[in-house]
Parts: C-alpha cells; structure tokens; sequence
C-alpha cells in the first residue's frame, strides 16, 4: 500500500490550494489552513493522508473508511485522522461547507492537546461522523467563516484562536448525535482484524531513518484500535490463523528486507527505524526470523 499523503504532497495535487501568505508563517509550529469544499473533487482517492482533517459536509454522497461505509444524506460532520484511509463519493450537485487541516505538531502546539489526542472522534475504529442539528449547522459554519477570516489576518497570535476554534469545533460534534447508519462489510471479528491489519500495512514503508515506528507490539495496537489487547489477540487468530504478534514480526522482516536491500542506511538507523532500542536486539530478531543476520542479507542482495 501506499504510504500516507503529505501536506506538500496535497498542495501539489491541489496547487490552487496553496497560499503564499501563510505556508511561509508556520515553520516551527506545525501547519493549519481551512478551504471551501465548493471546489472539492467529486470523488476523493482511497488514501490515508499525514493529516488530520475536520470537514463540514453539506451536500449528499458516500464516505468509505477503513472497512465501512455510510450514506451522507444531510449536513455532516467528518473527522479524520492521519492512520485510517477513507474517501469520498458524491452524489448531488451541490457540494459546500468548509474543512480544515492541520498536521500533528500544530496540535502539540497547544497546552490543551490531550484533550484533542484522547478524542473518540480521532480514535481509531471510532465513529467519525456526526450530524448537527438546525441550530449547531449555523453555529459551526459562522466557526468556519471565522476561521477563513482569522487564517487570512495579520494578526500575530491567529494561530492560538485557530487552535481553540478547533477546539470548540469538536466539543460541538460531541454534543451532536453520531452517525448510526454505518455499514459494516463482515462480522465483529472479521472487522477488527481487518482494522488491525490496516493499521498494520499502514505504519510502512519507513522512508528515513528519522522517522520511528510508532506501533510495536500488539498492546500498541489495541491501545490504538480502543479494544482490549486479548480481544485483539483473539479475534485476528480466529481470521487469520496467526497471531497479533507473528503479523507484526513478518511485516517488520518484510521492512527490514526492503531496507537492507534497497537502502544504504547502516544497520543502526534501519533498527533504530523499525522500533528497535539496540542494533543488536534488532540482529537477534532479524537472524531468528530469516536464518541470517542483517550483514550477511545484505551482502547477499548486493
């Protein structure tokens, strides 16, 4: 699978998009900027980005998210996170409201990020829709225009009243009623493996060795998924015959593989890359799984 789309990747996609006055402005502190979805493409890539997003959806159409659909017949709200893939199917003619989005350091930026981390509308297997009411539609939009107002202003602080307008834009989807007409494709079990090996497939590639792998064991990933790791455990056994933890090990091989051999970081960056705390622990693994040590694989590539 591909790996997640970048900001600049969007900007490039959607050069229209980007505006000199204020990419310039966010060194340092992460990056935010709000659009119209009056020039949103019809139907959006299946992808996951390296973003979060917050849509305001007004016209009607399908939303696909990891291994679920539902139907947007009203105004809706979509958060979205940076793990789990989803796109979007329209369907009317008018397609308007707002969105923005924002990468995780501008979130880290505010003393109140916990209370946007630990979100159940950012979770993982969490249901990201809501649908607002007559009166919180207005209020949400008026939040919006604001935005689109604030981000243009040259005002030193604006980033600050981004963030708590983020932050309101939230608590008001929580006070609204989540969306029940979620299509799930399989059984319980069959839905959280297939969430677990999403998230999986997701963590890769490794494309620097600055970047570290973020989920190494399968307690990481049930913390992520919001299950119980034996739940975890159990239902990714009963649909794939392996265990949490043999998937993990393979696809971690599978990545040490392609690095020694298409790379030419050191050993070093590429344990330290795949999560491993010492390159010797990481030789360990790599000989238990492959019969080989690192050195002796890569020389064989070569």
């Amino acid at each position: 699978m591909n790996r997640a789309e970048t900001v600049s990747e969007f900007y490039k996609r959607l050069p229209g998009h980007a505006r000199e006055d204020i990419l310039p402005g966010m060194a340092g502190i992460g990056h935010i900027n709000v659009f119209s979805r009056e020039t949103c493409s019809v139907v959006t890539p299946y992808s996951r980005r390296d973003f979060y997003k917050v849509s305001l959806i007004i016209g009607t159409g399908t939303l696909y998210y990891a291994d679920k659909w539902v139907k947007i017949d009203r105004p809706a709200m979509l958060f979205s996170n940076p793990v789990v893939p989803y796109s979007w199917e329209a369907e009317s003619e008018e397609q308007s409201g707002w969105y923005c989005l924002f990468t995780e350091d501008f979130i880290r930026n505010s003393e109140r990020v916990g209370s946007l981390q630990e979100s159940p509308l950012f979770k993982i297997g969490s249901n990201p829709v809501f649908f607002p009411a007559l009166g919180q539609l207005d209020e949400i939009s008026a939040i919006f225009l604001k935005m689109t107002a604030e981000i243009s202003s040259g005002y030193a602080q604006k980033y600050d009243i981004l963030r708590s307008y983020l932050h309101l834009l939230i608590h008001l989807a929580m006070k609204a009623n989540p969306a029940e007409n979620f299509h799930a494709y399989a059984n319980a079990s069959t839905r959280m493996a297939a969430l677990f090996m999403e998230l999986l497939e997701r963590q890769f590639p490794i494309d620097s060795p600055a970047l570290t792998l973020k989920l190494k064991s399968p307690a990481d990933y049930a913390k992520a998924l919001s299950v119980h790791v034996n739940h975890l455990n159990r239902s990714v056994k009963e649909v794939t015959g392996k265990t949490t933890s043999e998937h993990i090990a393979a696809r971690i091989v599978q990545e040490a593989s392609a690095l020694l051999t298409h790379t030419d970081w050191n050993i070093s960056e590429i344990a330290y890359s795949l999560g491993f705390e010492y390159p010797p622990y990481f030789t360990l693994f790599f000989k238990k799984h492959t019969g080989v040590s690192p050195n002796r694989f890569r020389e064989a590539t070569v």
